[in-house]
This record gives C-alpha cells, structure tokens and sequence, in this order.
C-alpha cells in the first residue's frame, strides 16, 4: 500500500541525534532508527514487518548494554560481563548504532554515532560503554543472523489455467517462519477462523464496511473520514512516537527507558508476525475482493457493488485478522502493564496523510478504539477481525510482559 509516514511532536533530527533535557539516550536512537528505516516520503521497499524486528533488536541491544552496566533486569537470551564502570549513554547509543548500522546496511548511522558521542566528554567510562555496546550489538546481530526473517516469498496465488490474477506481490511471508522474540512459535496465539459465509455476522459485517468503507461514502462522518486517513501509516512510524512520548512524560531513568521500549518493541514484533502467520493461514478475502463478488459468497443479504472501493490501496495481504489493531492493542496491553494505568500522559501526533491534523492521546483504550474503527472506515477490515486482532494483541502484550525482561530478585 502506499507508504504514510508519521510526523511526531518531538525534537527532529538534523544528522546527529537533539538531545533535550526531557529525552535520554534511548528515545533518541528510537528516533534515529525509525527515521532510518523508515524515512518519511520514501515508500517502504519491504514488510513494515522486518521494520519492527529491526526496533526489537535495538530496543534489546540497548537494554542489554545498560543492564549490564546497573543490572535490575533479567537480560535478553545473552548475559554481557558486567561493566559497572562504563557509561549508560554511551552504551546505549553504541550499541542502537552497531545494530542499526548492522541491519540497515548505512554508513550515515556511524557518523551519527560519532556526531552523538562527541556531545559526551571524553572518559574511561565513555570508552568502556562504546566497547560493551559494540560486543552487545555484535552479539544480537548474530543471534538474529538465521531467524527466518530472508524467507522467500513464497505465496501461490489462487487462480486457474489461462486466467489473469493480479500480479502484485504479497508481503509478511516471512512471519510464517521467522523466529519470534518472546512467543514460543509464530501460530502460537492464532485465532479461530473468520465468520461463516452464510452467517448473521458476515451479513453485518459486510454491509457496514460496504458502506463506512467505500471510498466516497455518504454515511462515514468528516472525522471518520479523517481518522481512516490519519492511520493509513504502518510499521514503527504508526507507534514509536507514541512511546517515546510517554517515555518522556514519565521522567523513566536511562535503564527503565531501554526496558519499557524493549517490552513494548518485542511486543509489537511479536504481534506482527503472528498475525501475518493467521493471515496466511485462512487467507480470507479482502473487502475489495467481497464486496465485487458478493453475489457468490452465498448469504442472500450480501449484495454485489461491482466498482466498490475503498478509501486508499488494500494492503498486500490477507485480511484477517486486523494487524493494526493486533500491534496497537499489544504496544497498550504492554504500555499499561508496564505504568499501572491506562491513562497516560498526552501524546501529540501528526500525519502527513492527513495534514494539519493533530490527534492528542491520554487514554489507551481511546487509542486503540480509533485504531481498531479507522480500519472500518479505510474499508480495510470487518468488524469482526478488528475485535479478533484486539484479543490477540491483548494475549501476545500480556505474555510477553510475563516472560521476558523479568525484575532480578
């Protein structure tokens, strides 16, 4: 689908990281790497998928150097040799930077490092924390060298001898194989199937969003239409900003701040892919593909609108269940496990897909019932796969709080 990158209300980054008195080290590399695998106004070349495997390996790497340097936390699947006398900011940042550089393959990220390390005064403890980030970053991008992630895609269109089928490739193969970060396999939190065909539930379905969802609808409301539009983005852009305000709100020390970006990316890693894995899964058609042919899905109260649209491009993948609301409703699961609360300090957020736009957050549940209805009102997703996306993302939030990153006795 065409990309839609996100603006956020914080300080913007000109080469090297800014540094505020209200940022630390960890929310500025979240910057740094979400601006660099996904720069805004530059269609995204792969799955936003791998865009969030790419944060968890940050978020991990930095939580790992700093723990390993203040050590309150169970530490992510290798344990570093404590560096008490090393520099919190310098090990952080080391170590988002190896990885980044690592993964994304841009020689701009290493003179962002060296631009970001040059605004801390030189010291043994400096030195120290860059040689724990770089061992800590070498450590994580070998453990995730061969997790699946380069899987081919291997998708077989559904089609018969002769006839035309559209030829745009999928994307999230890869979450059917690729190794997760705190689930145990990638179908471990799958749903059931979607609704029944002939039921009660895919006649209501079908018809609100043949009717919210089609492109020029006369039944959606102006802030309906404007909530479908504003959250057209995917990957970290649609949820970082979110965090990392929160993080900031919140005053979190260096080491809170690289285990609350660590849980919240690990969960949404984990939420995307077991979502591609149920997606792939049941391989449930798409509103632009039911509505078109509502004439064979037998329910007599399904009717065909042969030139249906929805508001912007379907996105490359089955249907079910809904990935926005499965990693909006994990980052909130995690998000209110981790502060006691689902009301949370205001967070500002702007799109350029809806210009001029400012939606201010302050509570979690409010957020991910906008999220979950926007994708209605996109003509993305039927009711029901919204409300199965959630449930999963309350499932993969909650367990991944539970079973990583645990507090040291």
């Amino acid at each position: 689908m065409p990309y839609r990158g996100l603006l956020v209300l914080v300080a913007a980054l000109a080469g090297a990281p800014t540094t505020t008195a209200s940022a630390n080290v960890i929310t500025d590399w979240d910057e740094v790497g979400v601006k660099t695998i996904q720069p805004i106004g530059v269609p995204p070349p792969i799955n936003p998928g791998l865009f969030f495997r790419t944060m968890a390996m940050i978020h991990l790497a930095m939580l790992n150097a700093v723990n390993a340097i203040e050590p309150r936390y169970q530490p992510y699947k290798f344990q570093s040799k404590a560096e008490p006398n090393a520099l919190q900011e310098a090990a952080a940042a080391s170590a988002a930077a190896n990885v980044l550089a690592g993964v994304a393959d841009n020689a701009d990220v290493r003179a962002k490092l060296t631009s970001y390390l040059a605004t801390i005064p030189d010291s043994e403890a400096k030195d120290r924390g860059v040689r724990l980030g770089e061992e800590v970053a070498s450590k994580m991008l070998e453990l995730r060298a061969d997790d699946g992630s380069k899987t081919p895609n291997a998708y077989r269109p559904v089609t018969q001898p002769g006839v035309y089928v559209p030829t745009n490739v999928t994307i999230g193969w890869e979450g059917l194989t690729m190794t997760p970060f705190a689930m145990t396999s990638p179908s471990q939190f799958r749903p059931g199937p979607p609704v029944d065909l002939k039921s009660t539930q895919w006649a209501g379905d079908y018809n609100e969003i043949k009717e919210l969802g089609e492109k020029n609808s006369t039944k959606r409301t102006a802030r309906q239409t404007e909530d479908a539009r504003f959250w057209l983005t995917t990957g970290p852009l649609s949820t970082h900003s979110l965090e990392r305000q929160i993080v900031i709100g919140k005053n979190m020390s260096v080491l809170d701040s690289a285990r609350f970006m660590a849980m919240v990316s690990v969960a949404e890693a984990d939420a995307i892919q077991s979502v591609y894995e149920a997606k792939y899964h049941y391989q449930f058609w798409r509103p632009i593909t039911a509505i078109r042919n509502g004439d064979i899905d037998g329910n007599p109260e399904t009717e065909r609108i042969p030139t249906w649209e929805p508001i912007d491009v379907t996105p490359l993948h089955p249907e079910y269940p809904c990935a926005h609301c499965i990693v909006s409703t994990a980052v909130a699961t995690v998000i209110e496990a981790m502060i006691g609360t689902s009301d949370i300090p205001e967070v500002a957020i702007t799109m350029p897909s809806a210009p001029g736009i400012t939606h201010r957050v302050t509570n979690l549940n409010a957020y991910t019932d906008e999220v979950a209805n926007a994708r209605v009102y996109a003509g993305f997703h039927y009711r029901s796969s919204t409300v199965v996306g959630r449930s999963m993302g309350r499932e993969i939030g909650s367990y991944t709080v539970k079973t990583i990153l645990q507090r040291l006795n």
